[in-house]
């Protein structure tokens, strides 16, 4: 089943979700389409666990930054980095379709809800421990988390969508710079 999920999300990133049809999964699986309904009730659920399976690819390299020995100044660090995207990322391309399609989707919407608060959960952890040990300053640690987040998913739309509207190092320096003020650092401790 796992080589079925991830050819359905190389097909999604190609296609989009509301343009892949069950059939172009199996064919670029190599399988018949009864064999894509055998292990997917419909469509959606094909979508939303392509999506999930995607999304826990992210969730995996999260927690090996949160799970990690590092610091937690060094954590955060490496949290912006690893949201903020390179190049025409998959992960990214996933996420924003994902969000798309959830509107129209309850299935997905569920999906990505779950895996989005996932990521804030994440985040809040590293801002909490952070403020715990007097690494950060910060009286929400989970408002930062979100209004992180938010400045994160923007400036990846525009950068994903929007090619060459920001340079991406802008588009990091900003990113960087709202993470630091939100925790009482100074943007050069993230760099």
């Amino acid at each position: 089943m796992d080589s079925l999920l991830r050819t359905a999300v190389d097909v999604i990133v190609e296609r989009g979700f509301a343009n892949t049809r069950t059939a172009d999964v199996a064919k670029a699986a190599g399988v018949s389409q009864a064999l894509v309904f055998y292990h997917f009730t419909s469509k959606d659920a094909l979508l939303a666990q392509a999506f999930a399976y995607a999304a826990e690819q992210d969730m995996a390299r999260l927690h090996a930054v949160i799970d990690s020995n590092a610091s937690s100044v060094e954590k955060l660090k490496k949290l912006v980095k690893l949201l903020a995207p390179t190049g025409r990322s998959k992960s990214w391309m996933m996420w924003i379709d994902g969000w798309s399609e959830a509107l129209r989707t309850p299935e997905l919407e569920k999906v990505s809800r779950r895996m989005d608060l996932r990521w804030k959960e994440g985040l809040t952890e590293v801002i909490a421990n952070g403020v715990a040990d007097g690494s950060f300053t910060c009286d929400d640690p989970a408002g930062a988390a979100w209004r992180i987040n938010a400045i994160i998913d923007g400036l990846a739309v525009q950068l994903t969508v929007h090619e060459k509207a920001i340079s991406r190092k802008q588009a990091f320096d900003w990113m960087r710079m709202v993470a630091a003020r939100e925790v009482g650092l100074d943007p050069s401790d993230l760099a």
